[in-house]
């Protein structure tokens, strides 16, 4: 049978049953903790609503904010894990923290079979450490945000295109785009993502013909797990779509936003469109208080869709600011935002040991770059380069980027393993009473 990691000794296996045990407590050892001090917080502040979809569809069954009216205001794949939590546990804390912190063990566990892949069980320990310990991330993962599922996804999403480039098999092609399917279920903004893996995967794939069905493969799967539920929408919501939340497409693209976001808002902030009815969030509330209102979520996205390319071609300068703004809020070491949520301990460490944590990440990146092997650091670049140009469409922020901030910790592990090395190759000079080399 096939198998998807290296072969290994049995030394080396009983090294990586050992990193296994290491990985496993350090994610979720501090989680716990966490959950433990945030257990009020958990499903009160900044829940993603997704948290309502799920509710109405186990109490109701239709995904959508009111029963008997479905939906498609949000991408599906955290809505059916809440759900699927809810439905035998109830909507409990507890339930969804630790069920996020499995969430969590399961995406460390990834990122070191991605490092043990590339070069050895230490690098592996190291990038998961580094992934599984970032300050922001511990805190992020308990909480009801859909990223926790994008950081998992984005991560076995890596090591399935990674080992499909190096056997350039049709199978592992076909895995890879069912795996970026369910990432784009889980956020929309990567519904190109597809034809990146495909060129990817597809590069060393040998004669032509092999490397084009590799590709369409890679594609032809991704559009095999998203069919459904675009299906779905057309039939029950009215329109052929991913989601049909335009307006928040809309409210990171138009005159306002620069300033709103510069100000320290973030987009929920920015006023509204002028004479735009109800969204189908804000028409749900309005019914269910006694004032039944109806919207038209298909009609509304394309309002809000055609907003948006106008702002873009009659104020193209104004694009370009905010395409900068985004950069710079995606990639800033200080979190903002909702960020900005939590204890006055978890503020306060949001502001001294995240971002010092993040610029020693970064700088640890940049020297791995030069170090980790070429295949992989060129997939890490295409990975961080097309969220960059996704958050430049959108908006940025850290919640956007800690998802794939795992390649950023892959790549500082070979940099962290080659300063060992060279510390243990000084120490093996001074003890055989060599001089070290320069």
């Amino acid at each position: 049978m096939t198998s998807i990691g290296p072969e290994v000794s049995s030394d080396s296996s009983l090294r990586r049953s050992t990193a296994v045990i290491v990985v496993v407590l350090a994610a979720a050892v501090p989680r716990l903790a966490i959950l433990a001090r945030e257990r009020d917080a958990i499903l009160e502040e900044f829940v993603d609503k997704s948290d309502r979809f799920a509710t109405t569809l186990v109490d109701h069954g239709t995904f959508g904010f009111l029963p008997g009216v479905p939906s498609a205001y949000t991408q599906p794949l955290y809505g059916w894990f809440l759900a699927g939590i809810y439905l035998p546990f109830g909507r409990s804390w507890l339930a969804v923290g630790l069920a996020q912190t499995l969430v969590a063990v399961a995406t460390a566990l990834v990122v070191l079979a991605i490092g043990t892949r590339l070069r050895s069980t230490g690098i592996g320990l190291a990038a998961a450490l580094l992934t599984t310990l970032h300050p922001y991330v511990m805190w992020h993962d308990v909480h009801a945000n859909r990223e926790l599922l994008d950081g998992f996804l984005a991560a076995l999403l890596t090591l399935c295109a990674l080992v499909a480039y190096e056997r350039r098999s049709l199978w592992l092609a076909a895995l890879s785009g069912a795996v970026a399917g369910l990432a784009i279920l889980g956020n929309a903004r990567l519904f190109l993502l597809p034809l990146l893996v495909a060129c990817y995967v597809a590069w060393r794939a040998r004669p032509l013909g092999r490397a084009v069905l590799t590709a369409l493969v890679v594609v032809g799967a991704a559009a095999v797990v998203v069919a459904p539920w675009v299906v779905r929408n057309g039939v029950e919501v009215g329109c052929y779509t991913i989601t049909t939340d335009a307006r928040a497409l809309w409210k990171a693209n138009n005159e306002n936003t620069y300033r709103v976001l510069a100000g320290g808002g973030w987009i929920d902030d920015v006023p509204e469109l002028p004479g735009a009815p109800p969204w189908p969030e804000l028409a749900a509330d309005l019914t269910l208080a006694g004032k039944p209102t109806m919207v038209d979520e298909c009609a509304q996205m394309r309002l809000y869709r055609r907003k948006v390319l106008d702002f873009w071609r009659e104020h193209p300068g104004e694009k370009a600011r905010l395409m900068a703004q985004a950069t710079r809020m995606l990639w800033s070491p200080v979190p903002s935002e909702s960020d900005a949520s939590g204890s006055g301990a978890a503020r306060a460490a949001r502001r001294t040991v995240e971002p010092a944590y993040v610029i020693a990440l970064y700088v640890l990146a940049i020297a791995g770059l030069f170090l980790a092997p070429r295949h992989f650091a060129t997939l890490a670049l295409l990975l961080l380069a097309y969220n960059t140009a996704a958050a430049m469409v959108f908006a940025g922020t850290a919640r956007y980027r800690v998802p794939w901030d795992f390649l950023l910790a892959t790549l500082a592990a070979f940099a962290l393993g080659a300063a060992w090395e060279r510390v243990r190759e000084r120490r093996g000079y001074a003890a055989s009473g060599s001089s070290a080399p320069s």
